[in-house]
């Protein structure tokens, strides 16, 4: 889950809302599988849209 914990990470850090492109390119993990831990982030309700295609984490 080294994945998993680098993304939460990147989020917890961010200071504005960002894609998935933005945290692949930032953290160096392959987009693919940004989006999967960016799904699980939304399942769990973790990372919220503030609008289209960017998240944030939920306050």
């Amino acid at each position: 889950m080294a994945s998993y914990d680098a993304v939460l990470d990147f989020f917890t850090k961010a200071d504005e809302p960002a894609n998935a492109g933005k945290v692949a390119e930032t953290t160096g993990i392959d987009k693919k599988e940004v989006n999967k831990v960016m799904t699980q982030l939304k399942k769990e309700e973790k990372i919220v849209s503030p609008k289209r295609c960017y998240w944030e984490l939920k306050k």
